[in-house]
């Protein structure tokens, strides 16, 4: 059953930025998202869609101008809740080099926990399991400016990791990475999540990374406009392109099979799935 207890939830959550004439423009208008503890939840939509905006509301970055969220059960508009909100609620942006604080890793890392007050004791166990979590124990004691984009990313997410959060929002963590470094990045998502136990929120511009989670939030102007699992989403590729999106590359490519009048009668959403298709396909030819 789901509560506030054990949900991140939005109700009726509108924010809007004002212009330089200072008008107001509105980036989400009446969202109501609830995502369960221990959910992987990707949110997906084009440039303007409110996706970063409604990021920004789970760790009380942003407050709302109508309407409330509420994580775990804690209203983000109670002053006296943000310390607790954001220690369970950790963020990770999509600079790495604008979250890296120190000059060694394993520094780095322990930097939260230290302002958390925790002790030092306590502080090298979170440290090094938040380092193993994310496969960076090997580094621990290198410079933090010799590391990959890839590398500095995972560096970030352990210094979130260490401060036992109960759920991780990531607003496009791959944005800046090459391929390498993406599916790094990934790999460490999935781990947390199917591992940890810990509750992701994905704002991705990557379908291939949105069709890994167990849900998918697509946005546009500010509102909800699918909500499903990945496989549900990406079969309704004509409405998710009409609305300005693309859809994961195995789905596109059966997608353009059937356009060129191919019978293709199965569906695929991992590059697995679609090889088998087009085996069986290769074998009817």
């Amino acid at each position: 059953m789901v509560t506030e207890k054990n949900s991140v939830r939005t109700e009726g959550l509108c924010y809007a930025y004002k212009n330089q004439d200072l008008t107001q423009v509105y980036a989400l208008q009446g969202l109501d998202i609830t995502i369960s503890r221990g959910e992987f939840v990707a949110v997906v939509g084009h440039n303007g869609s409110g996706k970063s905006t409604f990021a920004k509301h789970l760790n009380a970055i942003l407050t709302p101008d109508m309407g409330r969220v509420l994580v775990w059960g804690m209203d983000t508009r109670e002053e006296n809740l943000l310390y607790d909100i954001r220690r369970s609620t950790g963020m990770v942006f999509q600079n790495p080099d604008n979250q890296i604080v120190a000059t060694v890793v394993e520094e780095d890392v322990a930097f939260a926990p230290e302002n958390l007050s925790v002790p030092p004791a306590e502080i090298r166990k979170r440290v090094d399991a938040a380092l193993e979590a994310v496969g960076m124990t090997k580094f621990k004691h290198h410079a933090t400016y010799q590391l990959s984009g890839g590398q500095k990313q995972r560096v970030a997410i352990a210094g979130i990791i260490a401060m036992q959060p109960d759920c991780i929002v990531l607003d496009e963590p791959t944005a800046m990475l090459d391929p390498v470094g993406r599916r790094e990045i990934m790999r460490t998502v999935r781990k947390l999540n199917r591992e940890l136990g810990i509750t992701v929120v994905l704002i991705t511009h990557h379908m291939n990374e949105a069709a890994d989670a167990d849900r998918v939030i697509v946005m546009a102007e500010g509102r909800v406009l699918m909500d499903g699992t990945p496989r549900e989403i990406f079969h309704r590729a004509d409405e998710l392109i009409a609305a300005g999106l693309t859809v994961p590359q195995p789905v596109e490519l059966l997608r353009l099979l059937k356009a060129a009048g191919i019978a293709v009668e199965e569906e695929a959403l991992t590059p697995e799935e679609c090889a088998r298709v087009l085996y069986k396909l290769l074998q009817k030819r």
